[in-house]
């Protein structure tokens, strides 16, 4: 493929055949998601026909990432977590060790697999996707609900947790060959932290002032075009300086989506950037789709089935115990459970992060990608089994209160 025109034919690629196979999957009453990850197989090195630039489809991913991760922030409440911070807290946390034990003993007994691959193999089962809940607890009219507002609290949790790990791994996982000490490991560990800690409390001290002066000067030339600008600007930026300091995207475009959403202008940054996180949002998932080798369905259907079960039956035993243990009724624990049955984005992330640095084969990462694919298309089948079994909840009689036109839904 010539250099000169590799971008356009992977973008018109990429967003003709999301387009296609999203409208399949949605009359198929599938999530749109399915389709961009289908999308992403056919266009990738492992079918035939078309092959997009699997070098440059790759960075265009980062974009979305950096933009899916700013729409997090600027969505985030923190008074929403703390209204079910008595459950959602521990219940993440302890569901997220379940799944990653679960992930662990799967591929250090059963696959083969060191201790490090496995953990990261469980971690990467253990997160679900904040774009399938939204979608499924919107469908249901529950995202008002209680159920709705615990299962919300649970993922933010789970991604603030993702947003630490992406920091943290890359200096606790040490490439082959190389040795470091006890006290070298502390050593690094503690300087990141101490990094991160600055970075931090710099962004909400001095960014909570400087950034939003910034989006106000801009808004007084009165240019649509200057404004969305100056967002991706913001977003992009602070994202790289984060990139140059801890080689983690999501941290830098995670608090600068954080400190514009208490800005008086926030609402307005986040419809600004809405439709560019939109489409590079489905460009990151057709290049998730590129690197998956369908053939693994076939190769490994037994380690396929093994990790879809820990997706789905091991994650949602693990909701229900978890929320039986704080006294939740039926309809909420069944609720919350079929909730998390599922993995996406974040686990794409965290597969993608563990290759590149040598912890995680090929093999793995497809192990993930498959059980990614089919936990999203089985879904909402989850969801009729728990309804089946009491599960479903009645919407607020109550009328809920207007949502701004750029909801936490709209992140993707």
């Amino acid at each position: 493929m010539p250099h000169d025109d590799s971008l356009i034919i992977t973008l018109v690629g990429g967003f003709v055949l999301a387009f296609v196979f999203g409208m399949l999957a949605n009359r198929l009453k599938l999530s749109p998601l399915v389709g961009y990850l289908v999308a992403g197989i056919v266009v990738g090195p492992f079918t035939g026909g078309f092959v997009a630039d699997t070098e440059l489809a790759p960075q265009l991913a980062e974009i979305g990432v950096i933009l899916l991760m700013f729409g997090v922030g600027l969505h985030f409440s923190l008074a929403d977590l703390m209204k079910v911070r008595k459950v959602a807290i521990p219940g993440a946390l302890v569901q997220i060790g379940a799944a990653t034990v679960l992930g662990w003993m799967l591929g250090r007994f059963l696959l083969g697999l060191n201790d490090i691959e496995s953990l990261l193999l469980g971690f990467s089962l253990s997160v679900a996707s904040t774009v399938v809940l939204l979608r499924a607890l919107e469908e249901r009219k529950q995202l008002k609900s209680d159920a709705g507002r615990i299962a919300m609290g649970w993922l933010i949790v789970e991604d603030l947790v993702i947003v630490i790990a992406l920091v943290m791994l890359p200096l606790l996982i040490i490439a082959p060959g190389e040795t470091l000490s006890g006290a070298e490991l502390a050593k690094s560990v503690g300087w990141t932290l101490i990094k991160v800690a600055g970075f931090v409390g710099v962004m909400l001290v001095v960014g909570a002032k400087v950034l939003p002066w910034v989006l106000v000067r801009i808004a007084h030339t009165k240019s649509r075009e200057l404004f969305t600008l100056g967002v991706l600007a913001i977003a992009l930026g602070i994202a790289w300086v984060a990139y140059y300091l801890f080689h983690s995207f999501a941290l830098g475009a995670f608090l600068a989506g954080l400190v514009l959403n208490s800005s008086p202008l926030g609402h307005n940054a986040a419809e600004r950037s809405l439709p560019l996180r939109d489409a590079f949002a489905v460009l990151f998932f057709v290049s998730v789709g590129m690197l998956f080798d369908p053939s693994i369905l076939v190769r490994e259907p037994l380690a396929v089935l093994g990790v879809l079960g820990i997706v789905i039956i091991g994650k949602s035993l693990a909701a229900l115990v978890i929320t039986t243990a704080f006294k939740l009724d039926r309809a909420t624990s069944l609720t919350v459970a079929a909730s998390l049955a599922q993995i996406g984005e974040f686990s794409f992330i965290l597969a993608a992060t563990s290759v590149s640095l040598g912890a995680m084969s090929r093999e793995t990462h497809d192990l993930i990608l498959a059980s990614a694919l089919l936990s999203i298309s089985l879904n909402p089948f989850v969801f009729a089994l728990i309804d089946r079994m009491g599960g479903r909840v009645q919407p607020p009689t109550k009328k809920p209160e207007p949502e701004p036109k750029a909801a936490l839904a709209d992140v993707m």
